[in-house]
């Protein structure tokens, strides 16, 4: 654990980014200043906390802190707007907001508008510090260093997840979160057992506010050193790997096509043998950049299947995928059943394509903060859920995704979910219907587009103008890269739409 580290090799480089390279003993009173005083704040019963931060050494010692003062840490996009990230914070009942530089003062108008009274910035002076937010440095000097109680409830991380309605469910992870009961001390030591925390030296690349890149906060807090990237850039990731031997990572298939994509020289260039484990997860990884990647790292790719709901739930190595190409492999503890249904909720054989279930050890299932007909939705059974993905189980146990049932694009790894962005562009006074779907992208696996049917066909808006209006309302990486403008979508007499439909010529043509 960082305590023991910070005892056994006090000088050892624990966290690093760009600017920065902390010792166990740097990391230790850091997370202990940070716990110690949201100790001292009133939290409410729920104990939440979000962060909305850039990637940072701070990012990863905020959500450590979080976890150690026996709260409950609630990450956030920081590509939200004020409104968007309001709304999460309204709806956790988070009780304070961590904030980086970069967007300090769309936090500090968020809070203002869910009334959330301490927001806390680190290196808010080189932008100057807006009004309502407290410097990270001068609220830690605050806080005494003592090793905080260990012996709390450890409560988990409530990461957020659109879905049809449009709206962000906030839901808790089976998979990674602490067990029933179990104290903080007994949480971060269960840590020990992440498949990345076998070798030292790990590298986040993607955003501190998914669950897979979130991995590197689990991972400091048990001990293990972490190098952290502010974004990616496929350069500097192998001059990483190379410079610090790095041993693990997790990426996404855009990631892996953007490393494919340098010249052969700049690949020749760096030496990528200290890797051990290079988890990939987020979206569909087309099978030759899969073994593009295995050719040039070696057999240490391992493809990781879940939600933000349940965490990972299935796994599989190089060794085993290219014997079952397309496969995402067994089910993973906690989980220990994968099966398909029929429409009924009726189990099928191995082999029958239907939607796939799977089942926890405990019996939990998934749930979604205050959205019971969602929760409900997923339940095939008690102790049995579903992600809403289509698929089959071979009689090895093997699963295999064939389709998505929701609506849900996948841009670089990013969950972008169209019904926010249709609910955003039905509000322009010239637009009077609007379907939003995922067209193939070859970099970011899916690239979003809006059909938009004008209100009147003499003055239809200009797509540039739409383009606009959305950057208003939402993050921009919701905001469609194309606009196209339809007469009429095909909705049948009862108002539904098929997405299925409106996406296959794109689908044919690429």
């Amino acid at each position: 654990m960082h305590r023991e580290r910070a005892v056994e090799a006090p000088d050892e480089i624990a966290l690093r980014d760009s600017r920065v390279e902390l010792s166990w003993t740097d990391v230790d009173a850091t997370v202990n200043r940070v716990a110690n005083a949201l100790r001292g704040v009133a939290l409410g019963p729920d104990r939440r906390v979000a962060v909305f931060a850039r990637n940072s050494a701070e990012t990863i010692l905020a959500h450590v802190g979080i976890i150690h003062a026996g709260c409950s840490p609630v990450p956030a996009s920081f590509h939200l707007t004020a409104p968007e990230l309001a709304y999460i914070l309204d709806d956790s009942r988070s009780a304070a907001l961590f904030v980086g530089p970069e967007n300090a003062a769309v936090g500090a108008e968020a809070a203002r508008l869910a009334g959330v009274p301490l927001v806390v910035g680190w290196r808010c002076a080189d932008n100057g510090t807006p009004d309502g937010v407290t410097r990270w440095d001068e609220w830690l000097d605050a806080a005494p260093e003592d090793d905080p109680p260990s012996d709390v409830p450890a409560l988990p991380f409530l990461s957020y997840t659109s879905g049809t309605t449009g709206t962000p469910k906030g839901v808790n992870a089976l998979a990674g979160s602490p067990d029933p009961g179990a104290t903080v001390d007994e949480y971060v030591r269960s840590m020990r057992s992440l498949p990345l925390a076998q070798w030292p030296g790990h590298l986040v690349v993607g955003p501190l506010h998914h669950t897979g890149p979130l991995g590197g906060v689990r991972l400091v807090g048990c001990g293990m050193p972490v190098t952290v990237l502010e974004k990616f850039d496929a350069e500097a990731v192998l001059a990483t790997i190379d410079r610090h031997r790095i041993a693990t990572s997790l990426m996404v298939p855009t990631h892996f096509h953007r490393l494919l994509s340098l010249p052969d020289d700049v690949r020749a260039r760096y030496d990528v043998g200290s890797l051990r484990l290079v988890t990939h997860t987020g979206a569909p990884c087309p099978h030759d950049v899969k073994r593009a990647m295995i050719d040039w790292f070696g057999p240490v790719l391992f493809d990781s299947y879940g939600g933000s709901e349940s965490g990972p739930l299935c796994g599989i190595s190089s060794a085993d995928w290219l014997i079952r190409p397309g496969s995402v492999g067994r089910v993973r503890p906690p989980f220990v059943r994968a099966v398909a249904v029929d429409a009924d909720g009726t189990e099928l054989p191995p082999g029958a394509e239907g939607r796939l279930a799977f089942e926890e050890r405990s019996g939990r299932s998934v749930a979604y903060l205050g959205a019971a007909r969602k929760t409900s939705e997923a339940l095939i059974r008690p102790g049995l859920f579903t992600l809403g993905d289509g698929g089959y189980v071979d009689d090895e146990g093997f699963v295999f995704i064939t389709d998505r049932e929701t609506d849900m694009i996948i841009s670089g790894g990013v969950n972008i979910y169209p019904a926010e962005i249709e609910h955003a562009l039905l509000t322009h006074p010239d637009v009077a219907d609007v379907a939003v779907i995922g067209v193939p992208d070859d970099d970011m696996g899916e690239s979003v587009l809006a059909l938009v049917v004008p209100r009147s066909p003499d003055r239809a808006p200009a797509a540039a103008d739409l383009v606009e209006f959305c950057r208003t309302a939402l993050a921009g990486y919701k905001v469609p890269r194309a606009i196209e403008f339809r007469d009429d979508l095909g909705r049948s007499t009862m108002g539904k739409l098929s997405k299925r439909v409106l996406r296959a010529p794109y689908l044919t043509a690429h």
